[in-house]
């Protein structure tokens, strides 16, 4: 189909021809398939022939060093990446089965069903707290006025956020902190029920007790959503992802189960990275 972002200190594949590293087992339901997927900006190629499972209901990190194509890969999950004018790609998404590529597909609506989280907190500056978590069902059309209450208070309680922020729904979404400006992205993208919840660097720019509050967030969220997590920061990835998959100059080189990968990785670049001997 062509269519058209520190050592320790600083995981899942379908069957396909053996390569040093991959290691091929899931032994939970699969959410999404991902086969041969190539991606290009212009003539440059970020993406080569990554093929892999994400199994539903666990938290899936993607490591590597900057520019290998990590937030690439997540956003062809969404098809957030033909939006840039000169991207293509090539290869099969499938979400529970379904080609997400398929022409029947309705990319806003997939993005109903595979939310974005993105590395800088980005609430509407115009919309209320409420109105932020409502903005992703108005854009659906899938939003009724007696269900809003009930929604904004469930989103905003799977975010923990509620308390903080429930009497003064009505205040701009910006004139929370920072690490509470994330948490309401989270809330917004909860709010309109998805599958799967993307999220690429989510922590980057926060201080660590923010930090510490999105990982402890996301060891609740994993009971409901899958989710995929990009971060350079290894230590999270140990901290709150079940498999690790770690990409390196747009490959996927190793996929393993988190606690496997970051102790014994079958591939000598997966062990020089994750020991700090580059990246």
């Amino acid at each position: 189909m062509n269519m058209d972002s520190d050592s320790i200190d600083r995981q899942n594949v379908m069957p396909r021809p053996a390569r040093a590293g991959r290691r091929q087992a899931v032994d939970t339901p699969v959410k999404i398939q991902v086969r041969s997927l190539d991606a290009w900006f212009g003539k440059q190629q970020v993406l080569r022939s990554v093929t892999m499972d994400i199994p539903a209901q666990q938290v899936t990190a993607v490591i590597g060093p900057s520019g290998c194509g990590k937030s690439t890969f997540i956003r062809c999950i969404n098809r957030m990446h033909e939006l840039v004018p000169s991207a293509r790609m090539q290869g099969s998404v499938q979400l529970d089965g379904e080609e997400i590529y398929s022409r029947q597909i309705d990319p806003v609506m997939l993005r109903r069903r595979v939310g974005m989280v993105f590395q800088k907190a980005n609430p509407f500056p115009s919309m209320s707290i409420r109105n932020n978590v409502l903005s992703g069902l108005r854009l659906t059309r899938r939003l009724l006025r007696k269900d809003a209450g009930d929604v904004v208070e469930r989103a905003l309680r799977q975010a923990a956020l509620w308390d903080e922020v429930k009497d003064k729904l009505h205040q701009p979404g910006t004139s929370l902190s920072g690490g509470q400006q994330q948490r309401l992205c989270i809330a917004r993208a909860l709010a309109v029920e998805p599958d799967v919840v993307l999220m690429d660097e989510p922590c980057s720019a926060l201080d660590p007790i923010a930090t510490a509050r999105i990982e402890d967030l996301l060891h609740e969220l994993r009971k409901h959503y899958t989710i995929i997590i990009v971060t350079h920061n290894l230590q999270q990835a140990t901290r709150v992802s079940d498999r690790t998959a770690f990409f390196l100059t747009g490959e996927l080189v190793e996929l393993a189960a988190t606690g496997t990968l970051f102790t014994s990785p079958t591939d000598r670049r997966t062990e020089d990275y994750i020991t700090g001997k580059f990246g």
